[in-house]
């Protein structure tokens, strides 16, 4: 997904599928109506939207339209490094007289609960496999662990690498050069960003309207210019076909986005019931000829990643499978997508993460501290290892290190069978450790630099289809009429920046409600655990 605001949208955030954008885009490039792109508005990163890998995607279209020779013009207030990201492919960026850019880099902030668990009495226990696996940091720990700083610094140092070189490359500016530029002393202000060579001019918002009104042929100043946003584009311009319309062939797309849980599964979330039962579906349709499945996630139950994983293995056997690796696809993310054709990712994906984590929660301080205690009649000594009413015991920690050891040698075949890689190579490059999808592609673990729309394309080259197919999607895609309601209902306010304190009070409400999400039956998790935020 890409979030952001929109000229012509009210001023509203809104939410984007990213293949909605990237054809808008390219089929405004061939348009004889469409004389020119104008960007402008904000990026609100939600969930795993607006991460680099999929505004990778969007930036090479931009570039593409850019080709042609029909004009590309940005204009911000205060763009972060998301919109210069996107604004480096510009011809001409313009900033207002008052504005600022805030490129400061990328950084992961650990959210962590021991000291709080302490204080209400709510005991962790936890197992890995793996030295980098640090899933549980957050539960046991009050900072981040050696291994799991080390890890974090080399991955961020890698997507902030080619971040920095395509925002330089863009502008005429060597990568060193702006390092030092927004490490610099002072905020770059308007004046010191076009100094700097950040942005072409400064002007007010008005008269880039005026502009792009004489640009258009609008005379009359009370007219806006001749304009459609890329919502109202991408409805009456592009269907979603690729190639003839006619054709009964599809490649389909399958979004898995969201936390790996066991069941059916909730919104945000990859349910394995749900995904393994679509999966079946297209398996079974002899008019798809091929399937990509599209997967933005950090993992999560390693039973359901199994699950979801055996459907694919199976779908591979039937039809050309592929996988196209969004921001994330790390730990159980990386699971379901071991045994694909072939797989794609960006630069900037975050995968690998091959280790374990088992995790078990108890309340039995909680329970003393008001009053309430816990009593159990059993048959056996592990008949009551689900409870939380108390710690584990030795002997139950024993086992379930034994499950944890067990699911990790698991992933490790997955990947060695999957990737047809040497057992040897998979351990060494294991452990839990998380990779830049640049690394992996040099590892191994990832086949081609690449976005969705060539992932799609090779999956239709792969099933012989040349250029008569149509791509259909699941979930299926709302009905405008189903988005429109969505709009006016409760719950918009989760898209509003709101300040500090509202920042800190949804990270809160995202780690806490990711506690709802552990259900494996074992208790073992393929997850990775933290988040990377550039302003």
């Amino acid at each position: 997904q890409v979030v952001g605001t929109l000229l012509g949208s009210g001023g509203g955030p809104f939410v984007l599928q990213l293949r909605s954008v990237v054809n808008a885009i390219k089929h405004a490039a061939t348009d004889d109506r469409i004389k020119g792109l104008f960007i402008t508005g904000n990026l609100i990163p939600l969930d795993l939207g607006s991460g680099f890998a999929a505004l990778r995607e969007v930036r090479e279209a931009i570039e593409e339209f850019k080709a042609t020779g029909k004009p590309v013009l940005a204009y911000g207030t205060y763009p972060g490094t998301r919109e210069l990201y996107l604004m480096s492919a510009a011809d001409e960026i313009v900033l207002n007289p008052l504005g600022m850019v805030w490129m400061p880099g990328l950084a992961s902030e650990g959210l962590f609960f021991k000291g709080a668990f302490d204080k209400y009495g709510i005991g962790v226990q936890v197992t890995r496999a793996g030295k980098f696996k640090s899933y549980h940091d957050p539960y046991v720990r009050q900072d981040f662990s050696p291994e799991t700083r080390q890890e974090l610094q080399e991955l961020l140092g890698d997507l902030w690498e080619d971040i920095r070189g395509t925002v330089a490359t863009g502008r005429g500016i060597e990568p060193a050069k702006l390092q030092a530029i927004v490490e610099g002393p002072e905020a770059l202000r308007a004046e010191l960003a076009l100094d700097a060579g950040l942005v072409d001019r400064l002007a007010y918002f008005d008269e880039v309207l005026a502009e792009l009104r004489d640009r258009t042929g609008v005379q009359d100043e009370s007219d806006a210019f001749t304009q459609i946003d890329i919502v109202s584009y991408t409805r009456a311009a592009v269907r979603g076909a690729v190639g003839p319309g006619g054709s009964q062939n599809r490649v389909a797309v399958v979004y898995a986005e969201g936390t790996i849980v066991d069941g059916g599964g909730m919104a945000g979330e990859i349910g394995s019931d749900t995904y393994a039962r679509e999966l079946r579906r297209l398996r079974t349709d002899s008019n798809v000829k091929a399937v990509v499945l599209r997967v933005n996630s950090p993992g999560g139950s390693a039973s359901a990643s199994e699950d979801i994983l055996r459907e694919m293995q199976l779908l591979k056997a039937a039809k050309p499978t592929i996988v196209s690796m969004g921001t994330y696809a790390a730990s159980g993310g990386y699971w379901i997508s071991a045994h694909a054709d072939r797989i794609f990712a960006e630069p900037e994906t975050v995968t690998g993460s091959i280790g374990v984590t088992g995790l078990v929660f108890n309340i039995k301080g909680l329970g003393e501290s008001v009053g309430i205690t816990f009593d159990t009649v059993k048959t056996g000594k592990f008949a009551d290892f689900i409870s939380v009413s108390r710690p584990k015991t030795e002997s139950e920690m024993l086992w379930l290190q034994s499950a944890t050891d067990n699911v990790y040698e698991q992933f490790i075949d997955r990947v060695v069978s999957g990737r047809k890689l040497g057992r040897p190579h998979v351990e060494s490059i294991a452990q839990g450790r998380v990779w830049s999808g640049q690394r992996a592609v040099d590892l191994g673990l990832v086949d081609e630099i690449g976005g969705l729309g060539k992932a799609i394309e090779f999956a239709a080259q792969k099933a012989d289809l040349g250029s008569s197919y149509r791509v259909e999607e699941f979930p299926r895609k709302k009905s405008f009429a189903e988005a429109l309601e969505e709009m006016f209902q409760p719950g918009m306010e989760q898209f509003s920046d709101g300040g500090p304190v509202e920042a800190v009070v949804r990270h809160v409400r995202q780690e806490l409600a990711a506690l709802r999400r552990f259900n494996d039956p074992a208790s073992v998790y393929a997850l990775f655990p933290f988040a990377i935020s550039a302003k």
